[in-house]
This record gives structure tokens, sequence and C-alpha cells, in this order.
């Protein structure tokens, strides 16, 4: 079966959607993003499509939109930046790229073969907003570089085998490092290659429209809030690109799971993965996350708050090996 990129040159030998057509697609590519079918990444929200049925529909209905040029109701629209009166956007915008330049200073060049694991340690401390009991659990995953083999996950302290996604599946973010490798670095060129993550050749000439900021939006907080190690320069790419998406929002104010002061940068909307990124307030470097979480139905029903932040990462040579 094809990758789903290739549907952005498909003629289905249709008249352009309707606006209302294309509405009902964009919503259902929305709700399968949101509610996607069970993945082997649990807690961290990721975008799998099986390219059949209704959800290649759905896809390919967004980018016979995403390719339109001729003057339709779809219009480009100008993110936020520093001459901005809305002071939150451009606060966030100073945190983001000031994460971007403390990221490039510190940044730990990585190259992995193909036949290696990435390693990482993540502490989460979770809090039961009625009790307000705290537990603290160990994390640790082992994901395949090329994502060809078996990975270790974990969530919340528990663990389980997840297999290689499937021949005719996609996941975002990808894990695969050759992958994640060809992503640019050069923040405009990601903002348009995150409209639709599985297209391999961009169009990197085509501003991003009003209609597929929300795509733009949940492809780049995805791959900056799953993929804990990146290829030298794409993480501080990300950061720079978030920053232009209109919705990005900060809060001030906020603790790390360490106790540490924090500055908060999330993204509001509908299609949004629901974490805040936490900052240091002066040097901005990146703290972890802030979660939610709930447990059991109806009276059963539990809420948490969780923060998260990675005490480690390493290359090896086994799923499960120490480093």
């Amino acid at each position: 079966m094809r990758e789903l990129d290739e549907l952005s040159g498909w003629d289905a030998g249709a008249p352009p959607l309707d606006d209302a057509t294309r509405q009902r697609a964009r919503t259902r590519l929305l709700t399968a993003m949101r509610d996607p079918a069970p993945a082997v990444r649990r807690r961290r929200p990721a975008l799998r499509i099986a390219l059949t049925g209704a959800v290649t529909a759905a896809v390919a209905a967004t980018v016979l939109v995403a390719v339109r040029d001729d003057g339709g109701t779809g219009h480009t629209a100008t993110p936020p930046n520093d001459s901005s009166p809305a002071l939150r956007n451009v606060s966030a915008r100073t945190v983001l790229y000031g994460a971007a330049a403390y990221q490039r200073k510190h940044e730990e060049p990585v190259a992995p073969r193909d036949d290696q694991f990435i390693y990482t340690k993540e502490i989460v401390k979770e809090t039961n907003l009625k009790s307000g009991t705290t537990k603290t659990y160990v994390d640790e995953n082992w994901r395949s570089v090329d994502d060809s083999q078996r990975s270790w996950v974990m969530e919340v302290g528990k663990g389980w085998w997840a297999d290689p996604p499937k021949a005719n599946e996609s996941i975002w973010p990808t894990q695969d490092w050759t992958r994640l490798e060809k992503l640019p670095t050069e923040p405009d060129k990601l903002l348009k290659a995150m409209r639709n993550p599985f297209d391999k050749t961009p169009n990197y000439s085509k501003p991003v429209t009003e209609d597929e900021w929300q795509m733009v939006g949940f492809s780049l907080a995805g791959l900056l809030y799953r993929v804990p190690v990146m290829p030298e320069g794409l993480r501080a790419a990300a950061y720079e690109a978030l920053s232009r998406v209109p919705g990005v929002k900060v809060t001030p104010g906020l603790t790390d799971a360490k106790g540490r002061a924090g500055i908060g940068i999330s993204l509001s909307g509908p299609g949004t993965i629901g974490s805040t990124f936490i900052f240091d307030p002066e040097s901005y470097e990146f703290l972890g996350f802030r979660d939610s979480r709930t447990s059991g139905d109806g009276t059963d029903m539990k809420s948490y708050t969780q923060l998260t932040y990675l005490d480690g990462w390493a290359v090896t040579d086994r799923a499960r090996q120490r480093p």
C-alpha cells in the first residue's frame, strides 16, 4: 500500500470540496487525532493512521485542501510576531526562542545505529486532586532507533512491550531516527512540514493557511512532547516553529516536579495535546511537563495532576539494557 504522503499527488477526478464537506473531513481527522486507535505508546498521544477506510478519506480531503491555490476560502494566516499587541503571544515567543538558544548551547549530539535503542528515564510525580496524596513513578523506556524492533515503554510505573508499526501504518511523531534526521532544522521549513507530517516531499514555498494551523500545532507539540531525544538542531527548530503557531500561550508561576519555579507554554483550542511545557523563567531551560489524567468512571473517577521530567538518557544495544 502506498505511503500516506503520496495522497498529496492523487487526482480524484472530482470537483473541489465545498466548505461543509471540508469541515466534516477535518472534524473526522481531528477526532482520530484526539482519540486514536490503541497505540503502543499510551501516555503520550500519537496520531496512528492505517491507510484504509474513513480515516484515509479524511486525510485525503485534508491534503486536497492543503494544496488549493485557487483563491478559495482558505487564506494565509499571520502568526504571532514580536510587534503583536497580544502580550501573551509575545511572551511565549520570547520563552520559546530562549529555549531554542539554550538547547543549541547545551545540546549533546548523538548518532545511534539503526539496530540500537534510545533509553530514557523519566520521573513522574502524580497528585490525586481529591485526596492531595502524591506518588512518584520512575518510567524507563527503550525505543527502537529505526522502529523495527519491539520497544519497552512505561506509563506511571507500568511497562509493556510495544510492537513496531504495521506495514500499512504510519505513526506521528515517528520514533524512526532516520526519518527524524530528514526533518528540516530551519524553523520556517519545519513549520510547513508539520501541516502534513507524513508527507516526505513538503511544499516549502506555500504559506501555511488558516485551515492548516491546527494540524501544525498538534504535530509540533506532539514531536516535542513524545520524542525526548532528537537529532542535533531539531528540538531548537521545533521550539522556534511552535512560537509562531496561533494559540500559543504563556502561564507564569508554575512549579516543576523538583519544586523549581517555572513558566508554562501551552496550546489552546481543539486538537491540541493538552499538556504544558515548563521552562526556567530566566535561562529558559526546559524543565518538564505538566499534565492531567483521570482513571475510573462515574463516582469512581479520580483526577490527577502529573509533573514529569527527563532524568537521563543513553543509547543502548538492547532493550532493557542498563546504560
